[in-house]
């Protein structure tokens, strides 16, 4: 049974509780502010519903993750990083990373990604919770991601490209710099063969309950900026010994 959230002040109940169909589902109502969205990624909630819906909050199991040390960059993205001419950054466009993310793709119809998303997650980034990697060609934005990050954990939410392997660079840049600071693991939430192709697994749910409790509370005093380059994310995947 699903609990209905009736306002700001409703617990979420524990995860163990979510449904098994549709997987992870656990409740329904509530409200966006930065406070809820907090306390529900804390406890390895997350918010995902259509425009005109219920917010609805889900907990999956099992839960797909990446380890930033476990990256992997396949031949034909190794060639991209070699070839293509970009500079990638944090931070500099978060708002045109989400918007552009809320676009409609071309195997979906609309978007998850509504404006009270993008008011909820653009406070959050005002707060240094919410945070965006942007991929520019000619200073032009042509892929990017934005997430959360909670003491060593960082919880991705969604990625775009307007070129080819754009939301591949970001990730690649992203995992190898979350390594560098050792970070212990990037939420993907739901499992897709993108994700997969670049490293991601499955993981139970109390597995990433586990993680969250021992790793999520550490003090965040990054000042994101890259500290790594193009040769870094290329050095990581000779050493990583994971191209095919």
């Amino acid at each position: 049974m699903v609990v209905w959230l009736e306002d700001s002040e409703s617990p979420f109940p524990p995860v163990s509780k979510a449904l098994k169909t549709p997987n992870g589902l656990l409740a329904a109502g509530g409200d966006l502010s930065p406070e809820r969205l907090l306390t529900a990624y804390k406890q390895g909630i997350f918010p995902w519903f259509n425009p005109g819906e219920p917010i609805l909050w889900w907990s999956p199991n099992p839960r797909c993750v990446i380890h930033p040390k476990e990256l992997h960059i396949s031949r034909s993205l190794r060639k991209t990083l070699k070839r293509t001419q970009y500079k990638v950054t944090f931070n500099q466009a978060f708002t045109d990373v989400i918007k552009a993310c809320s676009a409609p793709r071309a195997d979906q119809q609309g978007t998850w990604i509504s404006q009270a998303m993008i008011a909820a997650y653009t406070l959050l980034h005002q707060q240094g919770i919410a945070h965006s990697v942007e991929v520019w060609r000619e200073d032009q934005l042509v892929g990017g991601l934005y997430g959360l990050a909670l003491g060593s954990l960082f919880f991705g939410e969604s990625m775009f490209s307007r070129t080819t392997d754009a939301s591949k660079i970001a990730f690649s840049f992203l995992c190898v710099q979350l390594n560098e600071w050792e970070f212990k693991l990037i939420d993907c939430q739901v499992h897709n063969p993108h994700l997969e192709s670049l490293g991601a697994t499955l993981i139970s749910r109390e597995d990433f309950c586990a993680m969250l409790s021992q790793y999520g509370e550490a003090p965040n005093t990054l000042n994101w900026e890259f500290s790594i380059n193009k040769d870094s994310v290329l050095h990581f995947a000779t050493e990583a010994g994971n191209e095919s």
